[in-house]
């Protein structure tokens, strides 16, 4: 019952789209950026030069984020990616798994020469700030914030890669 990671095949893609519906319409209520994100998942994501990790256990899609240049480009020198729609099955929820998602990631954006990962959430979700910040992400401050897309988001974390 190990859980391994790998990158996204079209096969996933119903899987992809089921876990982050379930996490959001159990919190929030899905934007239209979350429709189009999940509508278009291939170009959207993978189109952009992005890539999307999935967590794999017993041959199911438990757990999957994607990772792609980001929706605000802040001019400040750096490589920024962005992570976008973390999402893990819920009855699993607390063995590791979004852990794994996230080092994939990280794994991933350095391979796609970055230098820094931002991203944005909502102080409800505490797990997942949790895992943020023990990933190395820090919270930016009121001057710091960039624009965002989503109603929900009241957090955004960056972390620069070098200092990790």
């Amino acid at each position: 019952m190990s859980v391994t990671t790998r990158l996204y095949r079209a096969d996933d893609r119903q899987a992809f789209i089921d876990l982050n519906r379930d996490w959001i319409e159990e919190y929030f209520v899905l934007e239209d950026s979350d429709r189009k994100q999940l509508e278009e998942l291939e170009a959207s994501i993978l189109g952009k030069g992005g890539q999307i990790v999935v967590a794999e256990q017993d041959g199911l899609v438990v757990g999957a984020g994607a990772i792609l240049p980001p929706h605000h480009d802040p001019d400040d020198g750096r490589s920024w990616l962005e992570i976008i729609k973390m999402a893990g099955c819920k009855d699993l929820r607390g063995l590791g798994i979004g852990q794994k998602v996230m080092d994939a990631l990280i794994v991933q954006a350095r391979a796609m020469d970055a230098d820094a990962i931002w991203l944005e959430t909502n102080a409800d979700l505490k797990a997942a700030v949790r895992l943020y910040e023990r990933s190395g992400f820090r919270h930016l401050g009121t001057d710091e914030l960039w624009p965002t897309p989503y109603a929900r988001c009241n957090v955004q974390m960056v972390l620069l890669l070098g200092d990790s």
